[in-house]
Parts: C-alpha cells; sequence; structure tokens
C-alpha cells in the first residue's frame, strides 16, 4: 500500500522544525488545539471546526531528527466520506534532517493511502498545512486553521 508523502525543505534549523511540531502546533496546524505534544507518551487533540477532530499519542520523539504521532480516534464529518474515522490507527512521520544550507523533512502519513476515500481531500489538507509549517518556521506567521467566530 502506498502511504502520502511529502519532503519540503526550509532554511530554518533543525530545532526549529522540531520545535515546532512539538511545541508550536497552534502556529501552522489549527488553533484549535487542547493537550501536549511535547514528550513521549503525550495525546494531544486538534479540531477543525466542530465536526473534524484526530487525537494523537506522542510515539517517538528524537530531537530535532524524528517525530511520529499515532492517530489514536478521529472524526472527519464531511458529507463525501462514508467512513468518517478512516485516520484511526493511522501513523504520522516526521523525519528531520539538517542538510549544509537546509533543513529536509520527510511527511510520511503511514494509512493514508489513495485506496481511501478522504485520500484527496487529506492529501491537500496535508499540502496546505506543510506550506503552513514552512511559512512557520522561516517567518513566524503560518497560516493555521482558525474556528470562524
Amino acid at each position: 500500500m502506498e502511504n502520502f508523502k511529502k519532503t519540503i525543505s526550509t532554511q530554518a534549523t533543525a530545532a526549529a522544525v522540531y520545535h515546532a511540531l512539538t511545541q508550536e502546533i497552534t502556529q501552522w496546524w489549527t488553533s484549535m488545539f487542547e493537550g501536549s505534544a511535547s514528550q513521549q507518551g503525550d495525546t494531544f487533540t486538534i479540531r477543525f471546526g466542530d465536526t473534524i477532530f484526530k487525537t494523537l499519542l506522542v510515539q517517538e520523539l528524537i530531537s530535532q531528527q524524528k517525530v511520529v504521532w499515532l492517530v489514536t480516534n478521529a472524526l472527519l464529518d464531511i458529507p463525501e466520506l462514508a467512513d468518517k474515522t478512516e485516520w484511526i490507527n493511522t501513523k504520522i512521520i516526521w523525519d528531520i534532517a539538517a542538510k549544509a544550507k537546509e533543513t529536509e523533512i520527510q511527511l510520511t502519513h503511514i494509512g493514508l493511502s489513495p485506496q481511501i476515500a478522504c485520500y484527496d481531500i487529506c492529501a491537500n489538507g496535508w499540502h496546505n498545512f506543510t506550506d503552513s509549517l514552512i511559512a512557520f518556521v522561516n517567518t513566524g506567521k503560518g497560516k493555521p486553521f482558525l474556528p470562524s467566530i
């Protein structure tokens, strides 16, 4: 099964990228964040409005090199999806590699494959939020999801 993968690069340091993934999720992914992502064993929940949430367990942290999250609960309540819990038991892996002049980030979402219904929607979401992550580590300003008031 082919999993979603995306490789991106930034001028920011590996330390800045790692910090963004473990301490600053509200700055690039969603402002609707509960819990903690800073220690192995932590859990956090991210929300995108009232009908979409994901609860993640921090499975592995290697400072400035790797962040692994296991999705333990999820609801993607969007009309196009028959199975609104497809993210449960998927794994999100961020590999961070400091290169000579840049930091390379490889995102692998194990279980998010073209065979599942939310693939196109979710892949587009990842493109949007990885762009936001890069903007945040480069400029201090990301484009996280913000609930409408």
